[in-house]
């Protein structure tokens, strides 16, 4: 199975006002990993210290780095047509829909899949869903959390081993069954054709 997990580092919880700062990206084909997009992104605005707090990214870290509009078309490009995966997705992909909406900037075509929505279906009773929660529980081996490549990776591997608890090693699960499975409705990044810009004869 082929698949992009995802994770993103912001200044806040707010889309459309607070920024991404990280994007991380992980592409595992049949449960390993087989490439990785990871980047700073300068978000034009100080880094808040509460943000700062719990990611680590400093000021510092995100002086020179590109801006968001230059990163989504290499993004949109690593992750192509594949299944795309991420926890809580909804907020994830919140954040970069409304930037490839005000940028109008190509997007991944793949249907999202929230490994959260999966975890308490797959997996009920737990205390919590927190990504950390559930990589302890099915023991990942795991580090660090809150950086956004890190992130994604344990949001990979979740993935792998919430599938392979319904479907099994050997199964190809059908990416409707996978939907139905999240009981929510299908998601994905919208797809914006820029429209060309007209010459002004007359100005």
């Amino acid at each position: 199975m082929r698949f992009i997990a995802f994770d993103l580092e912001t200044t806040g919880t707010l889309p459309g006002v607070d920024r991404i700062v990280e994007i991380g990206a992980v592409r595992f084909i049949d449960g390993k990993v087989e490439a990785v997009y990871s980047t700073l992104v300068d978000p034009r605005i100080p880094m808040p210290e509460g943000a700062s707090r719990v990611n680590g990214i400093t000021n510092d870290m995100l002086k020179g780095k590109p801006f968001v509009e230059d990163l989504l078309p290499s993004f949109a490009e690593f992750c192509g047509e594949d299944i795309i995966v991420a926890h809580n997705a909804s907020f994830d992909a919140s954040f970069l829909t409304a930037d490839i909406k005000k940028h109008e900037s190509p997007a991944p075509k793949g249907v999202i899949i929230d490994t959260l929505s999966l975890a308490r279906k797959i997996i009920p009773g737990l205390a919590n869903y927190r990504l950390g929660t559930l990589v302890q529980h099915l023991g990942i081996p795991a580090a660090g959390f809150h950086r956004a490549e890190e992130d994604a990776s344990y949001c990979g591997q979740l993935f792998v081993k919430l599938i392979n608890k319904v479907y099994g090693h050997s199964e190809q699960p059908q990416i409707e069954n996978l939907i139905a499975l999240t009981g929510k409705p299908k998601l994905e990044f919208p797809q914006i054709i820029a429209q060309p810009k007209q010459l002004d004869l007359f100005g």
